[in-house]
């Protein structure tokens, strides 16, 4: 799993390490905790057997055809994940335009499909 200090969009080390006790295995987990500078890096060492397990987010172990998926986190042990977006004042037209695009039903459905369930 990713380090202490790797951002995971609201899924950080604290809410990871609080799953983890919530569920009653954290104390053992911890020792064999190998933090990697990011998701997609822990990721690559299980799909690489470098390491015989990995918590990484849902939408990514599916882009990973070498792992498979052995349990989810409940949605109650931790915060949701949002990937927020937001516009700057005075930002360009094709800022906006993208913005608009990425809200638009085009953009919901790739994200759909790639496993992310998009915000209204």
């Amino acid at each position: 799993m990713a380090a202490p200090s790797t951002p995971l969009a609201g899924f950080d080390f604290p809410a990871l390490s609080a799953a983890l006790e919530a569920l009653g295995v954290w104390v053992p987990v911890k020792a064999h905790v190998a933090a990697t500078e990011n998701v997609r890096i822990a990721l690559a060492l299980v799909a690489r057997g470098e390491a015989p397990l990995g918590i990484v987010y849902q939408t990514d172990a599916r882009a990973e055809p070498g792992v498979r998926v052995l349990g989810r986190f409940d949605a109650s042990l931790h915060p949701p994940i949002v990937y927020p977006i937001a516009l700057l004042q005075g930002a360009p037209p094709a800022a906006r335009a993208f913005e608009a695009y990425l809200r638009g039903p085009q953009a919901r459905a790739i994200f759909s499909k790639h496993g992310f369930t998009p915000l209204n």
